[in-house]
């Protein structure tokens, strides 16, 4: 899954810390999370929308894996 979590948290001026102690995750979470080496569960990802103020689907990107006909 692709996500602008660390581009939107930079826009608005947001520390990686302030999600690590806003989340009681390890600051390792987050920024694999923001590289995309690891998903995060639905419930941090809300977590995160919330604490960021947007909407989930402007921050994490679900490739569809199935094709249309």
């Amino acid at each position: 899954m692709k996500n602008n979590l660390a581009k939107i948290r930079k826009e608005k001026k947001i520390g990686q810390s302030y999600l690590v102690e806003q989340l009681g995750v390890s600051r390792q979470s987050i920024s694999s999370i923001e590289n995309g080496r690891c998903t995060p569960s639905l419930e941090l990802a809300m977590d995160i929308a919330y604490l960021l103020e947007m909407p989930i689907e402007e921050i994490f990107i679900h490739e569809n894996r199935f094709k249309q006909p």
